[in-house]
């Protein structure tokens, strides 16, 4: 029965005459880059969630409870763009099929690997995501939505900056000193 249903939208549409004082061609535009972000963003969460599962050696437990934070932040920001999708009456990706579809991120092996390999993929990801949302927060100030763009600067960039500052302290860069 369900499977010949007709959709009430389509992917890639958003809702006519939405009074959220945005034009059709916005909102289709920010629904598109945000579509993107969700992606990705989804990607990394995951990501975060297969690294604390898998992460071990000396700096187990500090990167276990860090990778979990991360994670519930990635999962936060995933709730906030999907809902800001639906707002401006778009559709948000929701299926794993379509995200891994979407997803500029590179899949991750199925192996454990070491943790200077996943702190490096993770740090990948951020720099992938980041690049992305500074050309997207461009686009959204100039067409004038300031919604989108104020959850892309205020809470996706601000976020992943964070996280990449964390992550990235675990590099070690200086040589070591003998006593």
């Amino acid at each position: 029965m369900h499977q010949e249903a007709k959709p009430i939208q389509k992917f890639g549409t958003v809702i006519k005459d939405l009074p959220i004082a945005l034009d059709e061609e916005t909102r289709i535009e920010s629904v598109e880059l945000l579509n993107q972000i969700l992606a990705d963003t989804i990607t990394l969460r995951d990501m975060y969630k297969k690294h604390h599962w898998q992460v071990a050696g000396p700096t187990f437990y500090q990167l276990h409870l860090l990778f979990d934070k991360h994670y519930e932040e990635q999962a936060k920001l995933v709730d906030d763009l999907a809902e800001r999708i639906q707002i401006l009456g778009g559709l948000s990706i929701a299926m794993a099929h379509d995200v891994a579809e979407l997803s500029r991120i590179p899949r991750l092996p199925r192996d454990r690997e070491e943790v200077p390999v996943q702190i490096s993929r993770l740090l990948e990801a951020h720099t992938m995501i980041l690049d992305y949302i500074k050309d997207a927060a461009e686009k959204t100030d100039e067409n004038g939505d300031n919604g989108s763009n104020d959850l892309i600067v205020s809470q996706v960039l601000r976020t992943n900056e964070m996280q990449v500052w964390f992550v990235s302290e675990h590099v070690v860069r200086m040589s070591l000193v003998k006593a």
